[in-house]
């Protein structure tokens, strides 16, 4: 076996010296200043950050749901700058995969629907193949008994597994988690992270931001933002020199 000819891995996200700038009336606030980053296929990564840091602000770049002010962002191999609206929609579509600390279900779908969604939208599959994928997910994360109750019947636990289904529902390359244990009790929390960690060493990419250090000490590499900036961590050597 060759090791020699493998190709280097190309990174899933790739970001080089991005600024995000919001207009506050006459005053302009940078949101992020001059962010490089980088991630592989497989990471399971958490921003950390106080609260304002620009963690979101990152994440909705990352997911194509905003745009940077200056530098590139590269998500899947696509320059997310130079793609029309559409052409990041289908990106978003196929690529990615979202989960949000309010969960954002859709109220008057019930668990099944709401998961479903993504694949209606995709047209890739036909019905029997999208009850298939859908069961398979709920089964994964532990609430097919729950598939015909809207939100309003679910756990603030069983919500957010309804939402990690529909995250990957579409086999996205990287999911994208916006404080997805902010609104859970520390048990329940816990079992998301177990599920989410289970998930990605089936080789799905996961990037969250959070300022819960209990979610920080579970992630595989941390990138530290502070008012806009990633922020160097000497952890590294202090690591080592425990070892």
């Amino acid at each position: 076996m060759h090791m020699a000819t493998t190709p280097a891995i190309q990174p899933i996200v790739h970001l080089s010296n991005v600024d995000k700038d919001y207009k506050l009336g006459a005053v302009t606030v940078s949101a992020l200043k001059q962010v490089s980053l980088e991630i592989a296929p497989g990471e399971f990564t958490v921003i950390a950050g106080p609260s304002g840091s620009g963690k979101t602000t990152l994440l909705n770049l990352i997911g194509c749901v905003d745009v940077a002010t200056r530098g590139e962002v590269i998500v899947a191999g696509q320059d997310t700058g130079k793609l029309t609206e559409g052409d990041l929609t289908r990106l978003r579509l196929n690529a990615l995969g979202f989960i949000f600390q309010s969960f954002n279900l859709v109220g008057v779908l019930d668990a099944f629907q709401n998961v479903e969604f993504p694949l209606l939208l995709q047209k890739k599959m036909n019905a029997a193949q999208r009850k298939e994928r859908v069961m398979d997910l709920l089964n994964r994360v532990g609430i097919a008994e729950y598939a015909h109750h809207r939100p309003g019947e679910l756990s603030g636990g069983q919500r957010q597994r309804v939402a990690i289904a529909r995250a990957l529902v579409t086999f996205p390359r990287i999911v994208l988690a916006d404080e997805p244990t902010a609104n859970l009790d520390s048990v329940t929390g816990n079992q998301i992270l177990d599920l989410m960690q289970e998930l990605n060493r089936e080789g799905t990419t996961f990037l969250f931001s959070t300022h819960d250090p209990h979610v920080v000490s579970r992630a595989g590499r941390v990138v530290r933002l502070v008012d806009g900036r990633i922020v160097t961590e000497p952890e590294q050597q202090s690591q080592t020199s425990h070892s």
